[in-house]
């Protein structure tokens, strides 16, 4: 059984897990953000918006967790490994008792 100190780890990284994978799929909005700070200087607003954005970030990778998008990336991305395919062929042979 966790104590109370494990699972205060597993809700910071459950959270920082939420907001990777929602910066993951929105990393090019945050480009545009900073090119349009870097060209207007205007920093409030740029501010503004990189904090609605970073909320987003969260809500949107535990959206996507909640989905269970996860596990189709991750299978998606098992029919194209190497190993996968093999293992995958030689559990199709082998026949179980």
């Amino acid at each position: 059984m966790a104590n109370l100190k494990d699972m205060s780890y597993y809700r910071i990284l459950l959270t920082k897990f939420y907001f990777e994978k929602g910066y993951a799929q929105t990393h090019y909005f945050f480009k545009l953000t900073a090119i349009f700070g870097l060209t207007t200087q205007l920093v409030k607003e740029t501010f503004i918006t990189l904090f609605l954005y970073s909320v987003s970030c969260y809500f949107l990778g535990k959206w996507w967790c909640k989905k269970e998008l996860v596990h189709t990336e991750n299978e998606i991305a098992n029919i194209f490994n190497p190993f996968q395919i093999e293992v995958r062929q030689h559990l199709k042979n082998k026949t179980f008792k």
